[in-house]
């Protein structure tokens, strides 16, 4: 089932190539054509855990290091 929704909106997305590409021109056209299928196709859970994680571990590093920088 799941499987049906992914196929069905990408078609959708293959049809509207050719209006990509009209309206704001070849070079545009492609990415946006190429960032909207990889819309479509969703993004891997592991991506987002490791994402997450990176995020707060920068954070967390950047909290002591104006904690420090406050002490000075």
């Amino acid at each position: 089932m799941a499987d049906e929704v992914k196929t069905s909106e990408l078609s959708k997305i293959a049809r509207l190539n050719g209006d990509f590409r009209r309206n704001y021109g070849p070079l545009l056209g492609a990415f946006l054509y190429l960032r909207s299928i990889s819309a479509a196709r969703g993004r891997s859970w592991i991506l987002a855990a490791v994402f997450s994680l990176l995020c707060s571990s920068a954070c967390a590093w950047l909290g002591k290091a104006l904690s420090w920088l406050a002490a000075l």
